[in-house]
């Protein structure tokens, strides 16, 4: 049953994450990082999603003073996978090009990204490393999930912003009400997954 809520949050993540690049309204701020990097120096998004989780890995470890935790490639690994599959699958359904359609577009992938993200990290199964990244901060900095999460935003937002990401006014969104929503839904997950 652990394994199956892993799975559905990653899904749920991955599918949030493309609707927000769907959107055309701004991503978030590693996501932008990522589209940049796929734009304008090749591979897919999933590829990169694959290579900074490797780099974030390192600074992880380093971090905490331990080994890196190569499981956390697994889930990065899935997680790129996912991205690219929904990203061509969305391609081929439905691009939204009126306002009011990338606005759901958007909010849709906002509210997704963030139950996915609560979903799969209750399950203590490998999270992806910018997401081990958040709890390590938050743990650091003694703080709650809402400021470790727009620490590392702004932090991804300025490399997005050197790349030339896809950087807009949903980004700014995300940044100020991720947290927050992920804050949420981390608490609601737990206690209807502890009930499961």
């Amino acid at each position: 049953m652990t394994f199956f809520f892993y799975v559905v949050g990653i899904l749920l993540l991955t599918l949030g994450i493309s609707f927000t690049i769907q959107s055309d309204l701004g991503t978030s701020p590693f996501d932008a990082l990522l589209v940049g990097l796929a734009n304008h120096v090749g591979f897919t998004v999933g590829t990169w999603e694959i290579i900074i989780a490797l780099i974030v890995i390192g600074c992880n470890s380093f971090l905490k003073k331990q080994k890196p935790e190569i499981l956390g490639l697994l889930t990065a690994c899935i997680t790129g996978i996912s991205i690219d599959m929904w990203l061509i699958l969305l391609e081929n359904l439905f691009i939204p090009e009126l306002w009011y359609s990338k606005v759901i577009y958007f909010g849709i992938g906002l509210i997704a990204i963030e139950l996915g993200t609560a979903l799969y990290l209750h399950t203590n199964i490998a999270p992806i490393p910018v997401d081990r990244l958040t709890l390590i901060i938050q743990e650091l900095t003694r703080t709650n999930l809402f400021y470790s999460r727009t620490f590392i935003y702004l932090i991804f937002l300025l490399m997005a912003l050197i790349i030339k990401g896809p950087i807009g006014v949903g980004t700014l969104l995300i940044v100020c009400l991720s947290g927050l929503i992920l804050n949420y839904f981390m608490s609601f997950t737990r206690k209807v997954l502890d009930h499961v």
